[in-house]
């Protein structure tokens, strides 16, 4: 069973960057497709960016195709979230998962997930 932390939330202003690391234990991650969600006030939990197991395939919410890119380290078992032109729309808590398929991934529904890392965009 695999475990996934978050890192690299927190305050930035409109306009700014931040990139978000999800580091994965208990298994190896080349075994999983992973990828982001996020859960903003209010809102349900949304589908940000996925990435399958070797990283050859990404895919991107339209919200933030263009000013996201995620990436991936299968030798250090981490995945990231490279997030540029940040919009105080963009304020959630952000979360990591896996799962075996992308699929899952892409339908919101991963066996795994971190616990979230807060980032708020400030206007």
């Amino acid at each position: 069973q695999v475990q996934l932390v978050e890192s690299g939330g927190g305050l930035v202003q409109a306009g700014g960057s931040l990139r978000l690391s999800c580091a994965a234990s208990g298994g190896a991650s080349s075994y999983y497709a992973m990828g982001w969600f996020r859960q903003a006030p209010g809102k349900e939990r949304e589908f940000v960016s996925g990435i399958s197991r070797s990283g050859g395939n990404t895919y991107y919410s339209g919200s933030v195709k263009g000013r996201a890119t995620i990436s991936r380290d299968n030798a250090k078992n981490t995945m990231y979230l490279q997030m540029n032109s940040l919009k105080p729309e963009d304020t959630a808590v952000y979360y990591c998962a896996a799962d075996d398929l992308n699929t899952d991934i892409l339908n919101g529904t991963p066996d795994y997930w971190g616990k979230g890392t807060l980032v708020t965009v400030s206007s």
